[in-house]
């Protein structure tokens, strides 16, 4: 039973034709480390002209969402005006938050990836650094300048992991080490949210959902690099898949006991 997984879209004008985007990396997370079959979920927002939100969390087993070069628009968290020249998506934000939300409520398996790491922290009322490299004290998180895909692949930084946390449950350790590939991050931690990883320089690197009814996951750093073959990776996604295909077979039982009669 191949779990269906919602992946989040990207807008992007390419050319001169406006699309929705998702890298194969996503794509190929799903149907081949997790054994799902993906959806991909258009940025046309959420509501009566865009995304029956409802609708679509009926058919779900898992959502996943996933980075992207865009940044959550800042009136979302009550930020400054982002600067000139810094991308923006704004028909995302208004797909991916209100999917969120509802996708928390109804205990939706939820895996969320650099961008979508901040996507659940505004969805839940938290806040953004807009550049963190700017900040006394912290890193600079963003990817390394060099054309070559490999060294912005590699291990940045560690990260400590909270003792007795969901990451320690599921990874067995306090400590791995990541790659880093964002601009952005965690400022104020959403209500309802739990660290479950930071960087060296206090950067929130994880984070999941206090009591949440289903598997809510997010990290700052892309898993979906190396996704099984990298330990910390493969487990995280483990967890994701067994929690989706956990949900399909409780989706599907009256269906399958009906075929059974």
């Amino acid at each position: 039973m191949r779990p269906l997984i919602g992946i989040s879209a990207c807008r992007r004008t390419i050319t001169v034709w406006t699309a929705h985007t998702v890298g194969d990396k996503y794509v190929k997370v799903v149907t081949e480390t997790i054994g799902g079959m993906p959806l991909i979920l258009p940025a046309i927002g959420a509501g009566e002209d865009g995304l029956d939100v409802e609708r679509v969390l009926d058919l779900l087993d898992g959502l996943l969402l996933t980075g992207s070069p865009s940044n959550v628009e800042p009136s979302h968290y009550g930020g400054r005006p982002a600067r000139r020249g810094v991308a923006a998506d704004p028909a995302r934000d208004m797909t991916t938050l209100p999917l969120i939300r509802r996708a928390l409520e109804r205990a939706v398996p939820l895996f969320a990836i650099c961008r979508g790491f901040q996507e659940l922290n505004v969805a839940l009322g938290g806040t953004l650094h807009q550049h963190v490299e700017e900040i006394p004290g912290r890193l600079d998180h963003r990817a390394p300048k060099v054309d070559a895909l490999e060294p912005k692949l590699q291990p940045a930084h560690p990260v400590a992991i909270t003792p007795g946390g969901q990451l320690h449950r599921l990874l067995g350790c306090t400590e791995a080490s990541v790659n880093s590939l964002h601009g952005q991050g965690i400022d104020q931690l959403a209500p309802g949210l739990r660290v479950e990883a930071v960087a060296p320089d206090g950067q929130i690197e994880a984070a999941s959902v206090v009591d949440a009814p289903g598997f809510v996951c997010g990290v700052q750093w892309h898993p979906e690099h190396q996704a099984r073959e990298n330990p910390l990776s493969a487990k995280l996604f483990d967890a994701f898949a067994a929690a989706c295909r956990a949900r399909a077979q409780q989706r599907l039982a009256p269906a399958i006991r009906a075929a059974a009669e």
